[in-house]
């Protein structure tokens, strides 16, 4: 079998990171011929089989031809006449279009390895603009490799401007989007994602509420950064430092979706901003079918991470109302990444990048603090329904209570 290693596997290879997963192009077989040797179908689109024992893929060498607007708007074609080179040269970029031979041999007809050394992100060819998913998949690679100093092509750049201009992205689907965006912010540089849209004019159009940030200005007294679309910037990467969760970075990225909002007349001040906000982030999820973990992470992020930089300032009743609106008293919460996306945001300013954050640690203290009062009495007594409820959070504001009297009385001493 005349087989080759492609893909993020090469390039991984020849970066020295670490290889996620082995893509393998057949060249000179057919689908018979693959059953015959054990390997399995699986591609629904084009032909892909996996190994019998290793489970790789392996896809039949292919070219494409455009037909309609879209990503799916493709024939495809595979056979025993289709070449190697014929094979890369549909493919997106140049660093992904390098194949290796199973013995280690290079074969770089598009001069990836090239690119690779120079941190260059270039197409292969005009097809490019041919694939609007191809845009999010340049921008979730500067979101991975940005911390080795990969550029985009000038060239690159101005032919993602034209699909823009041509209208191809308006064929993206929700799926596809949030599946790229999911994935973006699981890498290391997630912020480079969306500084990469919006270079090529992109954010505008799939990211609405994320570009309407940038030119909003806010207090410099809070924000020396000043710029809204920033800071939401530096917190998706202060929360990358904190979190490997996509959750929280989400979190992070969309809390201050509400400053855009703002009355012009008020500016740089943004009263209101955690409520405003919300409408536009339920768009947003409901656009794209942001899965509800996401979902409900960011509207508590977005109402209440106020709350949460003032916590030592909060009444015990208030407090509590908070915790318990957060969930904190259920056994599966998700108070810890609120609190992270919470201190994310604290952090995401000029010059606050490595202020400590001890409202994280004073909310879980008191969260444990409250979920530990004795409610047996409560529970064994003759209370019913909302009484019951209304007791306990009575006594978890005590509980509260003196837990800041004991606390100011240590400080005291």
């Amino acid at each position: 079998m005349e087989k080759y290693l492609v893909g993020g596997a090469v390039r991984d290879k020849l970066l020295g990171y670490p290889v996620r997963e082995c893509d393998w192009v057949v060249v000179g077989e057919t689908p018979e011929s693959m059953i015959k040797q054990g390997f399995r179908a699986v591609g629904k689109d084009f032909p892909v089989f996996l190994h019998p024992d290793s489970h790789e893929e392996y896809a039949l060498a292919r070219t494409e031809r455009k037909t309609a607007p879209g990503y799916k708007g493709f024939i495809i074609h595979a056979d025993v006449d289709v070449t190697l080179k014929q094979d890369l040269k549909r493919r997106d970029l140049t660093i992904n279009a390098i194949a290796m031979t199973p013995q280690g041999e290079i074969i770089d007809p598009y001069g990836g390895r090239e690119d690779l050394d120079r941190r260059i992100f270039r197409h292969i060819s005009p097809a490019f603009a041919e694939d609007p998913v191809r845009i999010l998949r340049v921008a979730r690679f500067a979101a991975r490799y940005h911390h080795l100093g990969f550029k985009l092509a000038l060239d690159t750049t101005e032919l993602m401007r034209v699909m823009v201009d041509a209208g191809e992205v308006d064929h993206l689907v929700p799926e596809r989007v949030w599946a790229e965006l999911f994935k973006a912010l699981k890498e290391p540089s997630p912020s480079a994602f969306f500084y990469t849209l919006m270079d090529c004019g992109v954010l505008e159009k799939i990211f609405p509420e994320i570009y309407n940030l940038f030119g909003v200005p806010q207090p410099p007294k809070y924000h020396p950064e000043i710029d809204t679309g920033v800071h939401s910037m530096m917190c998706l990467e202060q929360a990358a430092l904190l979190s490997t969760k996509p959750e929280v970075r989400f979190a992070a990225l969309v809390h201050d979706l509400g400053k855009a909002l703002s009355p012009k007349d008020n500016l740089p001040h943004h009263y209101g901003h955690e409520t405003k906000g919300m409408p536009v982030l339920e768009a947003l999820c409901n656009r794209l079918r942001v899965p509800n973990a996401f979902k409900s992470l960011a509207l508590h992020v977005m109402q209440y991470h106020t709350h949460c930089h003032k916590a030592g300032e909060l009444k015990p009743s208030t407090l509590i109302d908070l915790l318990n609106t957060l969930g904190a008293f259920k056994q599966h919460n998700q108070l810890p990444e609120f609190l992270l996306a919470c201190e994310a945001d604290a952090k995401g300013r000029t010059g606050l990048e490595n202020k400590p954050y001890p409202q994280a640690a004073y909310l879980l203290t008191a969260a444990k603090v409250a979920a530990s009062v004795d409610t047996a009495a409560l529970l064994n007594g003759n209370l019913q329904d909302a009484e019951i409820g209304e007791a306990i959070r009575r006594l978890r504001i005590q509980a509260i209570a003196d837990m800041t009297k004991a606390e100011q009385q240590n400080n005291v001493n």
